[in-house]
């Protein structure tokens, strides 16, 4: 191990000889009316960005230029971004960041699973001739260079690792659980137990999978023709494809720790209207965990064209306050407050309006006098001058979605409004 990571050429080769596979399909119920028009991958995260982002910038920081990013609900928003953010790779190079939208190329269907979505286009990534292929959820926030855990996967000579982390027990409902040896080789994986086992050392911890799956390619291709012929199976990787491999192939363990500290790294699972609040809030934080103005790692994304923010005093004479915030360009705060939250870019805080501990998304405008507290405002909302959110529960209940956290999403679908360009 410790020569292959001395030797950052060798660990180049590998990114060069790899597929990687963005799963970006799911239909994101759990994040309520964030998705009722987007799908989860496309939803806009940290000011900037989209969630997308996120694993297509680990690929392209890790050198890794073969994608595909495989769709199907409600992707239009998520195939402009890619249109307009990540079209300067270079075919003539062997560059590519391909979009596979569900054709029912192999069968009539749908993509029934994350296995079965691979499958369907099993005779284009043939074409590609990678060497290994690298598979990757589409609506998870972190940084990671997929290197190393190539170099790992080649050094354990697996047919298959996979990326995990430690999370609570109660958290540990929601993943696939592994167990796993001395050597991280994993002996048991269930998907999404009831019971979690919990880790030998830590009674209160379980080892989960963050959907980070490197195969051999070949070996990769056999499972999924395996799964495609076998009528019981659900054609998912959780579920059916990784317990099958774990008694008579080798699949690793990769734990995803931070290269300088060793300490475990940041990784999110936003796929909760609370998650996704909670995230973008700790962005403001003092030292927040996710280091985004990291030079070395850039997170890239489409730039839209928007000029300075701005902060000016409001008619009544009110002067605008920005506290602890975030604020991209284009934004116009008029005699307004902000605190504690995530403005997007062109929004507008109207005279004596306050904000606090919110996310708003793009082109939105707060009117005069409003009240906003620990709400994400979704892109486009004209929210009416007066209007109080976060304040009485029940009245928010009554007009808007309140997650179990007490997070009030408001879009302009429950504002009676109509928006005019994709979300």
């Amino acid at each position: 191990m410790s020569e292959i990571n001395q030797n950052p050429r060798f660990v180049s080769r590998l990114t060069k000889q790899t597929l990687a596979l963005i799963l970006a399909g799911g239909r994101g119920s759990r994040l309520h009316d964030l998705t009722e028009w987007r799908a989860k991958p496309a939803v806009p995260f940290g000011g900037k960005f989209r969630i997308i982002d996120f694993p297509l910038s680990n690929c392209l920081n890790s050198g890794i230029r073969k994608i595909g990013v495989l769709t199907q609900y409600k992707a239009d928003s998520l195939i402009r971004h890619l249109q307009r953010g990540w079209s300067f790779f270079r075919p003539e190079l062997d560059e590519f960041i391909d979009i596979l939208p569900a054709q029912q190329r192999m069968q009539e269907t749908w993509y029934e699973g994350t296995a079965d979505a691979v499958y369907q286009n099993l005779d284009i990534f043939r074409q590609r001739d990678a060497k290994y292929v690298l598979i990757l959820a589409g609506d998870h926030i972190y940084k990671m260079d997929y290197g190393l855990m190539l170099a790992y996967h080649v050094e354990k000579e697996a047919d298959l690792t996979i990326g995990c982390m430690q999370v609570s027990l109660d958290e540990a409902t929601a993943f696939g659980v592994m167990e796993v040896d001395n050597g991280q080789r994993v002996r048991a994986f269930v998907e999404k137990p009831d019971d979690p086992p919990a880790m030998p050392n830590h009674p209160d911890q379980a080892l989960v999978s963050m959907g980070i799956y490197i195969f051999n390619s070949e070996f990769l291709y056999e499972q999924l023709i395996k799964d495609a012929d076998n009528g019981a199976s659900s054609h998912d990787f959780g579920k059916d494809i990784i317990p099958d491999l774990i008694e008579n192939c080798r699949v690793q363990a990769y734990p995803f720790r931070d290269p300088s500290s060793g300490s475990q790294a940041y990784w999110r699972d936003v796929g909760t209207v609370d998650a996704y609040w909670e995230s973008n809030i700790e962005l403001v934080r003092p030292n927040s965990e996710l280091n985004i103005f990291d030079p070395e790692w850039l997170i890239w994304t489409y730039l839209a064209q928007t000029p300075p923010g701005k902060f000016e005093t409001g008619p009544s004479g009110k002067r605008s306050v920005v506290e602890d915030s975030m604020v991209a360009g284009g934004c116009i705060v008029t005699g307004g407050e902000v605190r504690n939250s995530v403005l997007f870019r062109n929004v507008q805080i109207q005279d004596a309006a306050s904000v606090d501990y919110s996310v708003i998304l793009p082109e939105v405008t707060i009117g005069e006098g409003c009240r906003i507290k620990k709400a994400i405002i979704d892109r486009g909302c004209r929210v009416p001058p007066g209007t109080v959110v976060g304040e009485d529960v029940e009245q928010d209940r009554k007009r808007f979605f309140v997650s179990a956290g007490g997070v009030v999403l408001v879009t302009p679908d429950r504002l009676g409004q109509k928006v005019h360009f994709a979300r």
